[in-house]
């Protein structure tokens, strides 16, 4: 036997999962003792929101996170965290510290509930943006965790799972068996029907191509999908939410697919196809350039998570691996036109000493990018200069294109620093974002982590700008001196700088690349309305058109003109 606390602490350990982000309360103290004495590092974060976003950066890279709130308050302050990891499908555990079950039996009115006797409420709360939760009992702790964590895993979405305070060192059964059993081979059917399909379609293809998305990373195909790639060889497209999924220094990448808002040679690749195989795809308004995509649908492959799709007919229980196993094999027997080239990116001049551009900032970031970094980037004018960033070999991008939640960032450049320490973690974050969750700088400091943080400081938030142009001040956020920040959240030792020029961002750059063992934080001032070049042409789509004056508006009716110019 072990106790319950132990054993949620081994079967973390079998996901992965070697830290725990969160914020000590009474009722999660005495688990967190617990955690103190086993090899689970506690990574204390200054709120939940923080545990919650820096949980999910953590699980981008390893596979899996968790965070340590407490009931009621500590995690409704990390839903919203939670609701983007679920929105994301990135799998994080949420373990709740809980009220005794002798005060929720007697329906006590305890502090932090509505003192209503309803110790559930949170619970029901979270059936929106989980995909399971329990709360644990004497007579089912060990059952219950390892199903809902297997669903976490299986399903790649969060988990809530409550442990009454009381029941922290209850004695539980040492598993028999291991977590993660090893996986069944698909039911033969599908997969050979699957098989006869395909191999008929792609016989009569001369230009197949490849589009991948997020969901092939969370699923652990990234190197069944690059097997794929590789056997045609064919040309490869992503989607923004799959930033980074394949290797975009090859020559099979064809660049990112958005829709209309695509490069004509990308969207070339993948319109004109005549198979187009669709990896791990979840098509949205922001990924899709407002659902302009056009996939040939008589003439599309879908390979999803647990099934895939051609035409009308689909085939249950596929593993994405399994299905992209499959197609390797057909592709690898058949003869395919070269995949085209993308251009050769020829970088524009900036006058060293004219005011620093966004232009000019995201040209020299694309150059500062090394192999195997990690790119963190804010849904904001940030993102929109990474994704024409064409990344080297080895590049993981993190960022939160569906949810889209201003500040995440910055807690989960925190996650991904701890994941991967012996990896550079470069993040690029808006001011007004930085201004949600800035206290986060701390923990980084705390952590011993040396990220570099490039906060693009225009003076408040630029997509509102561009979408709805206004003179109104609501869209303007406080001038913060971001340069003073580190040390004032105890990064004594931190390198800052303020930049205004593309001569002082160069500088900078170079200084941070000479140093990896201090975090680096660089404020690049650009001007309010100047905006990525991608972003401009997408707002230029969101903007109303502007009220005619009284002049020019349609005459009411009956006024004495013709029906014909009235229509």
């Amino acid at each position: 036997m072990t106790t319950i606390a132990a054993r949620l602490v081994a079967r973390l350990a079998e996901l992965g999962i070697e830290h725990l982000f969160g914020v000590p309360a009474d009722y999660n103290l005495d688990f967190l003792d617990r955690v103190y004495a086993s090899e689970l590092a506690f990574v204390g974060t200054c709120n939940e929101l923080g545990a919650a976003y820096a949980a999910d950066g953590y699980a981008r890279l390893r596979g899996a996170g968790a965070l340590l709130t407490t009931f009621g308050v500590g995690e409704l302050a990390a839903i919203n965290g939670i609701g983007g990891s679920y929105a994301e499908s990135v799998p994080v555990v949420e373990i709740v510290g809980a009220p005794s079950t002798r005060a929720a039996h007697a329906g006590l009115p305890m502090h932090h509930t509505m003192a209503d006797g309803d110790f559930g409420r949170f619970e029901r709360m979270h059936v929106e943006v989980t995909c399971d939760r329990v709360t644990l009992t004497a007579a089912n702790a060990a059952a219950e965790m390892d199903r809902v964590l297997r669903a976490c895993l299986h399903h790649k979405r969060p988990v809530r799972i409550a442990l009454p305070c009381d029941l922290v060192d209850h004695p539980a059964p040492v598993p028999e068996e291991p977590l993660l059993a090893e996986a069944c081979p698909p039911p033969e059917p599908p997969i050979e029907a699957f098989r006869a399909r395909a191999t008929a379609l792609l016989a009569h293809a001369s230009r197949p191509a490849v589009l991948a998305d997020h969901l092939a990373e969370r699923h652990g195909a990234r190197g069944a999908l690059a097997d794929l790639v590789a056997a045609g060889p064919l040309p490869v497209a992503a989607l923004n939410m799959g930033k980074g999924v394949v290797d975009e220094s090859a020559p099979t990448f064809a660049g990112m697919y958005i829709g209309a808002n695509s490069a004509p040679g990308t969207r070339a690749t993948v319109e004109d196809a005549d198979c187009l195989i669709t990896v791990g795809v979840l098509i949205t308004d922001a990924n899709s350039g407002g659902f302009t995509h056009r996939f040939p649908a008589d003439r599309t492959i879908e390979v999803a998570p647990h099934a895939s799709r051609i035409g009308d007919t689909e085939y249950p229980g596929l593993p994405m691996t399994a299905a992209l196993a499959v197609l390797t094999d057909i592709v690898a027997g058949g003869e395919y036109d070269a995949p085209p080239r993308l251009p050769v990116r020829v970088r524009p001049a900036f006058a060293p000493d004219e005011p620093l551009t966004q232009a000019a900032l995201w040209d020299r970031f694309a150059a500062y990018v090394r192999p195997g970094d990690v790119v963190v980037a804010e849904q904001g004018t940030s993102f929109f200069g990474v994704i024409d960033t064409r990344m080297p070999a080895g590049v993981t991008v993190v960022g939160q294109v569906l949810w889209s939640s201003i500040g995440y960032t910055l807690p989960a450049a925190l996650g991904t620093c701890v994941a991967a320490p012996d990896r550079r973690t470069l993040l690029a974050i808006g001011d007004g974002s930085f201004q949600l969750t800035a206290q986060e700088l701390g923990t980084i400091a705390r952590v011993g982590a040396a990220p570099v943080i490039l906060v693009v400081n225009n003076g408040g938030y630029t997509i509102e700008r561009a979408i709805h142009p206004t003179d109104a001040p609501y869209n303007d956020v406080a001038p913060w001196r971001y340069a003073d920040l580190p040390a004032a959240f105890g990064a004594e030792h931190a390198r800052t700088t303020r930049v205004t020029t593309p001569a002082e961002l160069d500088i900078a750059l170079e200084a941070a690349d000479r140093d990896r063992d201090h975090l680096v934080l660089i404020e690049a001032v650009v001007a309010p309305e100047d905006y990525p070049g991608r972003l401009a042409a997408i707002a230029a789509k969101y903007r109303p058109a502007p009220t005619p004056a009284a002049s020019e508006r349609a005459p009411a009716a009956g006024a004495g003109t013709s029906s014909t110019l009235t229509a």
